[in-house]
């Protein structure tokens, strides 16, 4: 599984750091809907967990905050650097399903955009992010809505984690795509076992999303696409 999502975003990520300001799931669907939920980013230490091609990254660093960028994909990573430039972004190549490299409460924020549900077992992932996080820092993560899922492909249940697979067509071209898709009840678990539940959203679109593709403007205007949660570790901050 691992490599087949590798490989996917090793192909993908010219398009990535291209295109990433108007893809528009990404740039006028979820995007908006995070950037509204993060706290105030000045002067914070921030973990970017799964950093694609680095937008969310940047943002971070220009609105004052120190960040460290990781992902599975070599080239990702480096269309990270370059989109940062000479901004605070410490950008390296990591596997989220090992340990991460940093002490016990490094961060005030950790930020991860559509990059869990690539991962079928949340439970290592969420101890790391427990165990860097600062008491009373921000834990911030969009992932698929578990019904988009669950009405876009033939599972078997709601009720359990299943691997899906589709294609994606990018410039003309069908990419393999690897992912889980797991049960509401689930994720909110996932949450609550070490976190204290502060936001559940569910994005809508912007009108410049309609603008740039009318078709899927009602798709994601009319059903769930993806979610966003927020919580805090308990503790004072």
């Amino acid at each position: 599984m691992k490599k087949n999502v590798l490989h996917s975003y090793e192909h993908l990520s010219s398009h990535y750091e291209f295109d990433v300001d108007r893809k528009p799931y990404n740039a006028y669907l979820e995007r908006p809907a995070m950037v509204d939920l993060l706290p105030d980013l000045q002067g914070k230490k921030v973990l970017d967990a799964g950093c694609a091609a680095g937008w969310y990254a940047r943002y971070m660093a220009d609105q004052g905050s120190d960040v460290t960028a990781i992902d599975l994909s070599p080239s990702m990573i480096a269309a990270t650097k370059r989109r940062a430039g000479n901004a605070k972004v410490h950008a390296f190549v990591h596997d989220l399903m090992d340990p991460l490299p940093m002490n016990d409460e490094s961060f005030d924020i950790i930020i991860s955009s559509l990059t869990l549900h690539y991962i079928k077992d949340w439970t290592p992932i969420f101890e790391e992010f427990h165990r860097t996080l600062k008491p009373g820092g921000t834990l911030l993560f969009s992932t698929h809505h578990p019904f988009m899922d669950y009405m876009n492909h033939d599972v078997d249940t709601y009720y359990g984690c299943q691997q899906i697979q589709e294609e994606w067509t990018v410039d003309g071209e069908k990419v393999p795509m690897t992912f889980y898709r797991r049960p509401l009840e689930e994720i909110i678990s996932a949450v609550t076992d070490r976190f204290r539940f502060i936001q559940l959203t569910e994005p809508k679109p912007t009108p410049e999303f309609e603008e740039v593709h009318p078709v899927g403007f009602h798709k994601v205007s009319t059903k769930p696409n993806f979610m966003i949660l927020k919580a805090e570790k308990p503790g004072p901050k």
